[in-house]
């Protein structure tokens, strides 16, 4: 059509007069523009009433957009549909790498077209119901790109979007844009402007640039107040400090100013805002084990955005382990495994699955677990949780668990020390240990935080715990973490922790030959500690292991025997992984046959010390096989003074390899399958 009207109009111009040629060319290009910006509105009339009742995430979304970009492709909303609708449905990198080029056009078109009329919105000219709706468009655009480049680990693009709207200067700010900057500042804490220009060089200078922006955005709030609320009501200011109340909690918490981040969570919950998973975390940091249990679970079922990772199952679970709840933590890991999917989360899940599982003694699972993570593509969304702690927590934990491989072949193999089958698996693991161990230090060591995650024992933005810490540590320079710890308790400010930094130092001190004082200091964390002992059974038991292998080196059998039992009883899981020796009286009956006989025998070889008689507070073990066909069932039970420890375990089989094994584990509190299933040969 375009191309027939300039050739007509070309066929009426007399090219030998000039001057008539030139205004009729200005005329006849006035008429064209007039023509083409009647059709121009036309069309973004029909799409603005097209768009009326589909939102851009319904299903009908997607072809209205490519409808609407077909009928004005230089108009932002048929881009606005294509992007929201494809970032409200991605669940991996490659979605919502998708939706950014669309939703990018879109943020780009509506400033160019609008941009005028964004700046002076608020001016009694512009404030309708229509300029209101093309503001709203324009927060939706640009969260949904902040989203996505945030989703993907593009902190630069994300500030680029921020500014792009700060420039505004909006007096009321939907999207948060200086808490936007804030947590892209802390979440980012560990990089550098090498890395990504707008960040500081070291941690300390970005979460203050963070703290910068949220008091610059108490600024703005002040500075507009007069202005919008006669707009939206007289509680606006209010309502909008409350998320800067929630960063500011944040930060302080990580900066370890507990009286502040406690005051703006005191304003958060009587503001009805508060995130009590961000609170529980705080509550965990400061060792009030039982109030961060309460809060996590206040925050469990509450409503997530898809694909976002729901925290509480990430951190639950490991409060768990703290309290030897082991098998409620492998309960919890594996239903939101089996309820999210392979959605976003499902290898944080993962993680805190093979944890539970490691502290449960089930060393295979715990390694299926790891692997599933390893080999999933996280995204780290609605959290300040990053792909390096990601990496750094699935190799620690293989630091342990290579580490029980280890204890675990001497523990199934009294003499492991002349069994070639045994030298070799000790050998095969002590290598794995070595390369696991090797990945993690060079991951410590070029960690700018490892100080405020790993050394401090406790830290909201950790995903390592205290207890795993150790296991890395352990190997370095006693000397210099006997310090450190002795710093700690100097200079640390929360009450509850302080008797981790003294197990740390008695613990270090241990290694490096100074028993005697180790055993002191040890003694009388014992004596004088008062513990929250439903929520730190770990803590005990590493306390009671620690006593128990020094009373068994400078051969106190009496202390040794209260310890170790004392050990099985409060967290039993750990005791075939310490290096002490049980000693239980064994009682068998039942089905007497050449397999429970060979089951039995299996099981005397094992590192257990079977007395005739239980005396001392030793445990009794009680062992029932019962036959049904081809098939056995063995009910096991361990008592300890007549009071249950272990009750009614139960254990199907139908070949008799590995059966006393397994059972050896199962006494002591070792979780699994009901039917034995033998791992293949040549398994280590």
């Amino acid at each position: 059509m375009l191309e027939l009207f300039k050739n007509k109009i070309a066929g009426m111009i007399d090219w030998k007069r000039p001057a008539r040629v030139f205004i009729i060319i200005n005329c006849s290009l006035l008429i064209i523009n007039s023509v083409f910006a009647q059709d121009k509105a036309a069309a973004r009339y029909e799409i603005d009433a097209k768009r009326v009742g589909v939102r851009p995430t319904d299903k009908d979304a997607l072809p209205r957009s490519r409808e609407f970009i077909r009928l004005d492709s230089a108009y932002y909303v048929g881009y606005m549909y294509e992007g929201m609708f494809k970032a409200d449905r991605s669940a991996d990198y490659l979605g919502y790498k998708n939706a950014i080029p669309a939703l990018r056009k879109a943020f780009l078109l509506m400033q160019k077209d609008y941009g005028s009329l964004l700046s002076d919105l608020f001016t009694p000219a512009n404030l309708n119901l229509q300029n209101f709706a093309r503001f709203n468009d324009f927060n939706q655009i640009t969260l949904n790109l902040k989203e996505c480049y945030d989703n993907i680990e593009m902190p630069d693009s994300v500030m680029w979007v921020a500014n792009s709207y700060d420039k505004y200067k909006f007096p009321i700010d939907e999207i948060g844009v200086n808490t936007i900057k804030a947590w892209t500042f802390h979440r980012n804490r560990f990089f550098t402007s090498a890395k990504y220009s707008f960040l500081k060089d070291n941690v300390a200078d970005n979460e203050q640039t963070a703290l910068a922006y949220c008091y610059k955005d108490f600024g703005r709030i002040d500075h507009y107040d007069e202005t919008v609320r006669p707009l939206f009501g007289p509680n606006v200011s209010n309502t909008l400090r409350m998320s800067t109340y929630h960063y500011l909690a944040l930060l302080h918490c990580y900066m370890k100013n507990y009286d502040s981040s406690e005051y703006y969570y005191q304003k958060l919950i009587v503001g009805g805002r508060v995130s009590w998973n961000n609170y529980g975390g705080m509550q965990s940091e400061i060792g009030n084990f039982a109030n961060a249990v309460e809060y996590f679970e206040r925050d469990r079922n509450k409503s997530f955005l898809p694909g976002m990772l729901r925290e509480p199952y990430y951190y639950v679970p490991e409060l768990y382990v703290y309290s030897g709840r082991t098998k409620a933590a492998i309960n919890m890991a594996q239903n939101i495994i089996t309820q999210s999917g392979s959605t976003p989360g499902f290898g944080w899940y993962n993680i805190a699955l093979a944890r539970a599982y490691l502290y449960d003694g089930q060393l295979d699972s715990c390694e299926e677990a790891l692997n599933k993570a390893a080999n999933f593509k996280e995204l780290h969304i609605g959290t300040t949780l990053t792909q390096n702690q990601y990496d750094f927590t699935i190799n620690l934990l293989r630091v342990q668990l290579a580490d029980k491989k280890i204890d675990q072949v001497k523990f199934l193999n009294q003499g492991w020390w002349h069994s070639p089958g045994s030298l070799y698996e000790l050998a095969s693991y002590k290598t794995e240990k070595m390369m696991a161990e090797y990945v993690v230090i060079n991951q410590l060591i070029f960690n700018p935080e490892r100080d405020r995650t790993v050394y401090d024992l406790f830290c909201g933005e950790a995903t390592t715990t205290y207890d795993e810490a150790w296991f890395l540590l352990k190997d370095f320079s006693s000397s210099y973490f006997v310090k450190k710890y002795g710093q700690y308790q100097q200079t640390d400010k929360r009450a509850n922790i302080q008797r981790y930094f003294k197990l740390f130092e008695a613990q270090f001190k241990l290694q490096s030959g100074k028993e005697s004082e180790a055993q002191k200091e040890m003694e009388s964390l014992n004596e004088s500690v008062v513990l929250d002992t439903a929520h730190e059974k770990l803590f005990v038991a590493r306390l009671y292991e620690a006593l128990g292998k020094v009373y068994n080196d400078n051969g106190d059998k009496t202390n040794l025997a209260q310890f170790r039992n004392q050990l099985f009883i409060g967290y039993p899981q750990l005791v075939p992984f310490s290096g002490l020796k049980m000693e239980m009286q064994l009682n068998t009956s039942g089905v007497d046959d050449a397999a429970t006989r060979s089951v039995i025998s299996e099981l005397k070889g094992c590192n257990i010390k079977w007395v005739t008689e239980a005396q001392g507070g030793n445990p009794t073990a009680y062992i029932t096989f019962d036959k049904r066909g081809d098939k056995y069932e063995a009910l096991i039970s361990v008592t300890v003074s007549g009071r249950p420890v272990i009750s009614d375990q139960r254990l199907i089989f139908k070949q008799s390899d590995g059966v006393g094994k397994e059972i050896a584990l199962r006494l002591f509190g070792k979780g699994g399958a009901l039917v034995y299933d033998p791992p293949p040969a040549n398994s280590h």
